[in-house]
């Protein structure tokens, strides 16, 4: 539960949309789908189909799912660090777009110069992947102030990694947010480690959701492994950005099954924690409810998992089907070419 809570929210709090039945059937399909997404994309990855960096998200999936439950996809924005891929997929954008962009193709959401780390669809209100630590921090705010000054009803959700609290930016970003009341959700995903390092190592502060109260800023810590929890706390913050009342910084503790990225070995952590962390997976915490409820059958249980199967199969296919991008394109994205005719338009 969030702290600072006010009377607003609390008389609010009821116009939160209903977890149901089909709301759990919902969040197992869309996170199992996220999982074997990112499960694919190592498999290609490994093939090296997909090149350079490449960050899954793993054991993080209750984060999105519970803040997709209470966003407006028409008019609420979301700004991310580089572990981006599924994101973009739940606001709406095709999935298949998005393997063909970390595949490099032109098929792809950015004709494939975007790559793993700079997803982006400004017609989904998907406004990245950002590769800098700590980048978005301050892009979400400035989103969130653009909206504010032209008086519109949109609250940015701003998601950052553990490590990222450490950049000063941070800081300046939180302090400014406070004083224009910017519609901004600063949500802090703690999965533990900020690359190698764990917060312990970094700071003794070890609950991050302390660092919004010098502030004054409303923080509290969240279970991120629960979508339903994660869902409760994004509607009490998205309510009070809504009514002009400002940001608030929720940590969601959660935890990621895979390295940093696939480069990472991972002796910072032993074979033990990560399987009892598993232990809360919330996909299968969500498959056990609806099975103790009675909400679906096995059998049922297995068509979601097949569709999802053969959905990512199309996505595969789909990238590999498709074509580079022609050299000249990269030009074409970045100079006019009548500013800069000495550039080679063809090589």
């Amino acid at each position: 539960m969030l702290i600072l809570r006010d009377a607003f929210v609390e008389q609010n709090f009821m116009n939160m949309k209903k977890i149901t039945k089909e709301t759990y059937l919902s969040w197992y399909e869309d996170m199992l789908f996220w999982r074997k997404f990112e499960d694919k994309l190592a498999q290609v990855y490994l093939q090296q189909k997909v090149r350079g960096f490449l960050h899954l998200y793993n054991g993080q999936e209750a984060v999105l799912a519970g803040a997709m439950h209470v966003l407006d996809k028409k008019k609420d924005r979301m700004i991310t660090s580089y572990r981006n891929h599924v994101q973009p997929i739940a606001l709406g954008l095709d999935p298949k777009k998005v393997m063909a962009e970390l595949y490099g193709k032109k098929t792809g959401s950015s004709l494939g110069l975007g790559g793993s780390m700079h997803i982006f669809s400004k017609e989904h209100n998907f406004f990245g992947g950002h590769g800098i630590v700590g980048g978005q921090i301050a892009l979400g705010a400035g989103i969130a102030f653009a909206d504010k000054f032209h008086k519109r009803d949109s609250v940015t959700i701003t998601y950052l990694g553990d490590g990222a609290v450490r950049q000063g930016a941070f800081h300046e970003t939180l302090n400014l947010a406070m004083i224009w009341k910017l519609p901004v959700v600063f949500c802090i995903e703690n999965n533990g480690y900020a690359m190698g390092t764990s917060t312990a190592r970094t700071s003794n502060q070890t609950e991050l959701w302390k660092l919004g109260l010098g502030y004054d800023m409303p923080s509290g810590p969240v279970d991120g492994m629960d979508p339903a929890k994660v869902a409760k706390a994004m509607h009490e913050a998205m309510e009070r950005a809504r009514a002009g009342k400002g940001p608030t910084l929720i940590e969601l503790i959660t935890y990621r099954y895979r390295g940093h990225s696939m480069s990472d070995a991972q002796k910072y952590r032993t074979k033990e924690e990560i399987k009892e962390y598993q232990k809360l997976d919330p996909i299968l915490t969500v498959k056990d409810k609806i099975l103790q409820e009675e909400w679906a059958t096995e059998e049922e249980i297995k068509e979601i998992d097949n569709r999802v199967k053969a959905l990512v199969k199309e996505c595969e296919e789909f990238a590999d089907a498709s074509d580079f991008p022609e050299v000249d394109v990269m030009y074409d994205s970045v100079y006019e070419q009548e500013d800069y005719p000495f550039l080679p338009h063809k090589l």
